[in-house]
């Protein structure tokens, strides 16, 4: 079974990314690989942003695929820990959802 998230993409294309850069690549608490230091920008020495989810239209630069179609994270495995607490039981989960008119 597949996950709503796969056809959403709602919270990735919706609210900013930041986090410590430790979680980049080579970084002490990496998941995996780590983020790729290539899709973020510095914000300050002890926060980095993905890249695409500061824009006037966010849309986070790992993200593929149509919103509310189908969707992926193309570093799912080494994702930063906001996406990993994000869940669908979160108020920012509907308010994502309505946001791209997913839901009334």
């Amino acid at each position: 079974m597949s996950s709503i998230c796969q056809s959403c993409g709602a919270c990735c294309a919706s609210f900013r990314v930041d986090f410590h850069p430790a979680e980049l690549a080579g970084g002490a608490f990496a998941w995996g690989q780590g983020v790729p230091a290539a899709m973020t920008v510095p914000v300050t020495p002890a926060i980095v942003r993905m890249c695409g989810t500061d824009d006037a239209a966010p849309r986070c630069v790992a993200l593929v695929g149509e919103i509310g179609e189908a969707v992926r994270c193309t570093i799912y495995d080494e994702r930063p820990s906001p996406c990993r607490e994000f869940d669908v039981e979160h108020d920012a989960c509907l308010q994502a959802r309505r946001r791209h008119g997913l839901v009334l």
